[in-house]
């Protein structure tokens, strides 16, 4: 269990199990298949440490959010309710969204990378599209 929530720390995963299962839980009773379902997902994350996996114990509960609106807004039988099922929905399938970005920039330390599509070399001027290396003093090769 502690592998699948990528922590060595038997506390962190002592508190974040009840967590979970409170997450899961409807009307009072914990549901064994949601619990596993969210544990599932934490672990097809595979969370490196305990910052991603607080991230994808928040994912799994608002995926399962996203998917109880979408039965609400289905099964709605009054304006007002599909109104306020579509909102919510609306809103937590933006927060997962946001949160697959999070996850991203976590694990990448927010690196970005850019590319640029339009080179404008005027009268004059050179251009190399592409990998370049420059031979420097002693033989080695300089990467730019």
């Amino acid at each position: 269990m502690m592998q699948a929530l990528g922590s060595t720390d038997s506390d962190f995963v002592d508190g974040l199990i009840p967590q979970l299962a409170n997450a899961s839980a409807r009307k009072g009773h914990t549901g064994a298949e949601a619990l596993n379902f969210m544990l599932a997902v934490i672990k097809s994350i595979a969370p490196q440490d305990e910052i991603e996996s607080m991230l994808a114990a928040q994912m799994a509960a608002v995926h399962m959010m996203v998917m109880n609106f979408t039965s609400r807004l289905a099964n709605a039988s009054t304006l007002q309710q599909q109104d306020s099922a579509e909102r919510a929905l609306n809103k937590l399938a933006r927060t997962f969204a946001t949160q697959v970005e999070a996850l991203k920039r976590y694990r990448t330390g927010g690196q970005q990378k850019m590319t640029v599509e339009h080179v404008h070399v005027h009268e004059g001027g050179q251009a190399i599209v592409g990998h370049v290396e420059q031979k420097v003093e002693g033989g080695t090769t300089k990467k730019e």
